[in-house]
């Protein structure tokens, strides 16, 4: 196995999937989440321009589009948050 065949690990502002944010953490992820994704409002609410923008993330991953915050979408979201940022 090489490095690049290694799983990347699950980020530790995910613990769980989140459909409704009901915890201040699930509130805060979905906000890391907003901020990564570029939506127009960073709410900690899962609106429709987030659940669109996380079903477009999964669509380009080719995932199991479901517009909720899954372990292997967080997974995508850490890439990019990695990859892109400064």
């Amino acid at each position: 196995m090489t490095e690049h065949d290694q799983q990347d690990p699950k980020p530790g502002w995910f613990k769980r999937n989140i459909i409704r944010p009901s915890t201040a953490f699930e509130h805060d992820a979905v906000s890391h989440v907003q901020r990564v994704l570029n939506v127009p409002t960073i709410s900690g609410e899962m609106d429709e321009d987030t659940i669109s923008s996380i079903r477009g993330l999964q669509q380009l991953f080719n995932l199991n589009v479901t517009g909720y915050l899954n372990e292997e979408t967080a997974v995508q979201i850490e890439r990019l948050r990695n990859r892109y940022t400064v």
